[in-house]
């Protein structure tokens, strides 16, 4: 049995909660790419227990085409926060214009999720092999490229010489242009490529080099002004959105079905196994969540939190792979742990045991 990848996912994913008594405060959270069920059951989970409730919080989301479409609307103040990844950001203090006025609060991808994937059968094996081919991304503004040229360029290949970059689509498309050999490897994140294998395809997954492994993925960004006045509001969603989380590591499969009732398009339906689905999408996410809030040898890591000192060792070699035209950037103005003590107080032990109560 298969399951539909529509099953896992989802164009846009609106939280409103039912209207309150009073006003909720109005959040729009910005995306680079669809919500699917391994980063989607976080809000679901959060809206259905009641912890944007909690927080006074009307949060909703909206997706836009890779990073680089949504920061234009997170520095104009059209949306309140950012979901993307941080190469851009870093980017924009060598571009001799002004500097973005974003800083991030939240480390939403403490471990570089990113890989290279290939048909099981293919000849590709390592970075190397990539020499000649085409690699397929969702859209040439995804912010996560120059992390994918910079693993390219550290094996000692040259993007747009020696390899090319090709719009695909993201997810079902983007799985179809690898399954029909219309390019030869895929740079997606490591979900995606288990959504990819779960529906039956067969694939061999090549890692980015170590340098890459703690370096910041997505994050939860937001104006500097947001930082400087709102604090409390940065706060109060990323203390919820991490309650979320913990629910979810405790409580999958409620997530999951928590999902489908905020996504109905995203349920299984015809001759799908619903058994089986849902076998599969609680897998996903209890393998993101494994990712995001453990450290490799298991140990839980501080949700959130962002390690400057991999961040800078990241940059340092993005900047010898010629990403960067150096590695000088204040990059305690861009990552902030500033709010992590306030957002994780709260009784992680409580959210877990409601949770495994939840249906």
């Amino acid at each position: 049995m298969r399951f539909t990848l529509l099953s896992l996912t989802t164009a846009v994913c609106a939280i409103a909660p039912l209207a309150p008594a009073h006003a909720l405060d109005e959040v729009t959270v910005a995306l680079a790419v669809p919500l699917a069920v391994h980063d989607g059951a976080t809000y679901a989970a959060a809206d259905e227990l009641g912890f944007f409730k909690d927080e006074n919080l009307d949060v909703k989301t909206i997706v836009f085409q890779g990073a680089g479409a949504l920061l234009p609307q997170v520095a104009a103040k059209r949306v309140t926060f950012g979901y993307p990844t941080s190469e851009p950001v870093i980017s924009s203090y060598f571009s001799g214009k002004d500097v973005l006025p974003l800083r991030y609060f939240y480390n939403g991808v403490p471990v570089n999720t990113m890989e290279f994937a290939v048909l099981a059968d293919s000849s590709i094996k390592t970075i190397e092999d990539l020499k000649g081919k085409q690699i397929g991304v969702g859209a040439l503004t995804w912010g996560t490229i120059p992390g994918g040229r910079a693993a390219l360029r550290t094996a000692g290949l040259t993007p747009g010489k020696d390899v090319e970059y090709v719009a695909v689509g993201a997810l079902a498309s983007g799985f179809q242009a690898l399954k029909t050999k219309r390019v030869d490897a895929l740079n997606f994140n490591s979900s995606w490529n288990d959504m990819l294998e779960m529906s039956g395809t067969k694939i061999h997954r090549v890692a980015y080099p170590k340098v890459f492994g703690e370096t910041a993925g997505n994050g939860f960004i937001t104006h500097t002004d947001n930082f400087r006045d709102h604090p409390d509001l940065l706060v109060r969603f990323a203390r919820a959105y991490t309650k979320g989380q913990i629910a979810c590591q405790a409580n999958p499969e409620y997530c999951v079905h928590a999902f489908w009732r905020a996504n109905p398009q995203a349920k299984p339906s015809g001759n799908v196994d619903e058994a089986r689905a849902l076998a599969d999408a609680t897998t996903l996410l209890s393998r993101r969540l494994d990712r995001v809030l453990n450290h490799v040898d298991g140990q839980p890591r501080v949700p959130g939190q962002y390690d400057l000192k991999a961040i800078q060792q990241g940059i340092e070699t993005m900047a010898k792979a010629g990403e960067y035209p150096s590695a000088d950037v204040p990059i305690e103005n861009i990552f902030s742990n500033e709010l992590i003590t306030q957002i994780n107080d709260f009784d992680a032990e409580a959210v877990r045991q409601q949770a495994r109560s939840a249906k």
